[in-house]
């Protein structure tokens, strides 16, 4: 089996508009389509990475929080490269979504931060370039 790279990542909202928004404008990702489920009362929206992975939106009536802290066993965090983290910093600050101090990954030298949606998931900018 050769695994070429991440296709998509799927992410359930507990409020699907503000979600949507946040995705979209305030990080900019392109909608792909979007598609409301009447039988499981669900909306599903594919939002494009520039690299050709997406970022599945789930809304689904009645779903659980996730636990975010302290850290609970699964996904821990969705990280996304970036070229120029301070612009990256700035452009979040700018659209009113804090972000943590600056840390130096001490095994590769690389700088990252994080943030998080709508719904306390954990994102994280890393400095690639």
């Amino acid at each position: 089996m050769h695994l070429a790279r991440i296709h998509h990542v799927a992410v359930i909202a507990a409020d699907y508009e503000r979600s949507k928004a946040f995705y979209t404008q305030t990080l900019g990702l392109r909608v792909v389509a979007e598609t409301y489920r009447a039988a499981r009362q669900s909306h599903k929206l594919d939002l494009a990475l520039p690299d050709g992975g997406q970022i599945e939106l789930f809304s689904f009536p009645g779903a659980p929080p996730r636990p975010s802290w302290p850290e609970a066993c699964g996904l821990r965090h969705l990280c996304f490269a970036v070229t120029d983290l301070a612009a990256a910093i700035a452009e979040l600050a700018a659209r009113g979504v804090p972000v943590e101090p600056v840390r130096v990954d001490e095994l590769t030298g690389k700088r990252f931060t994080f943030f998080a949606d709508p719904d306390g998931l954990p994102l994280e900018l890393y400095e690639a370039a």
